[in-house]
């Protein structure tokens, strides 16, 4: 019989096996008091990232040592043949995206995604930075949701170091969406770096005009400074602007940058995108305050943010 975690716990929308096999399915429910983060289920088939972001929070989450690695694909196979079995009347997402990057192990990765499509329930979701989607473009894939972190493409000049740039990762997105894919982008985190302005209304003209129909949704974030990331990161110029160069504050979620200015990048965001016809019900803000969405007049309880069906 496989080994599985069990713990039974109540959450609002389910209550159901909160782990799996230590660990390689497990439902995210760390979210602090103040934080709108709603919660959802993590797909940990591998760990650590090639790329080199110096704002990453996996710096720290693996104290400085980011080299991937993968579970064995037969056991994750396995943990999601039982998730499926365990939720069959509860569609879910599985996140793929939250302690690697999804397209880390291509070829891995296209493995699990077919496991996603033997089945009309559950979708997996991958959260990337890669442009190599070429190993998952041999058939529509329905269950897949691919998901597109950008910034602009100063930001990327900046500090989003081995990663390729973002009009490639648009060109990504638009060739999943041809074939049938849903599509979902992250701009996160949001600098204000000089002219921010315009370099970002510069990213959002080049989506929407790259992409057919543009995406399913937009989730947007700014940058959260966490104390461990701080303290691995080899390059904390980003920290120096986005907390030290500006006014910042602390929440739940790390340090933020104060209030005023994150409300003033939201409002402009919001604005261009309904602007160019972006429906506003198709944009969230990943891990932001409650008190930010109420000064924008949302309702955070409606959050439909990157991670949630």
């Amino acid at each position: 019989m496989t080994q599985r975690l069990q713990l039974r716990v109540n959450y609002p929308e389910f209550d159901t096996v909160h782990s799996y096999r230590g660990g390689i399915i497990r439902h995210f429910d760390k979210t602090p008091s103040d934080i709108v983060c709603p919660h959802f289920w993590e797909l940990n088939w591998a760990y650590g990232c090639r790329f080199e972001c110096a704002y990453c929070y996996l710096q720290g989450t693996f104290h400085g040592n980011k080299e991937p690695w993968h579970r064995p694909p037969d056991q994750v196979l396995m943990v999601l043949d039982e998730f499926f079995q365990d939720h069959r009347e509860d569609p879910q997402i599985l996140n793929s995206g939250e302690l690697t990057d999804s397209l880390v192990y291509p070829q891995l990765m296209k493995q699990i995604s077919d496991k996603f499509e033997e089945q009309a329930k559950h979708k997996l979701l991958l959260l990337t930075k890669s442009s190599n989607v070429k190993p998952l473009l041999d058939k529509p894939r329905k269950q897949t949701i691919f998901s597109f972190s950008l910034n602009a493409h100063e930001v990327w000049r900046l500090w989003e170091h081995k990663t390729p740039p973002p009009e490639k990762r648009i060109e990504a997105a638009k060739i999943t969406g041809e074939v049938g894919d849903e599509v979902r982008v992250r701009i996160d985190p949001i600098f204000p770096i000089e002219d921010w302005q315009k370099h970002y209304e510069d990213l959002i003209y080049l989506l929407l005009s790259k992409l057919p129909g543009d995406p399913d949704r937009i989730t947007l974030g700014t940058p959260r400074g966490l104390a461990k990331t701080r303290m691995f990161s080899k390059d904390s110029s980003w920290w120096k602007l986005a907390f030290e160069d500006n006014p910042s504050e602390d929440s739940g979620w790390g340090k933020k940058i104060a209030f005023p200015l994150r409300k003033k990048i939201y409002i402009f965001f919001y604005d261009k995108l309904q602007s160019l016809g972006f429906d506003k019900s198709r944009i969230a803000m990943c891990k932001e305050t409650k008190s930010m969405w109420k000064g924008l007049g949302l309702d955070w309880r409606k959050c439909k943010c990157n991670c949630v069906r």
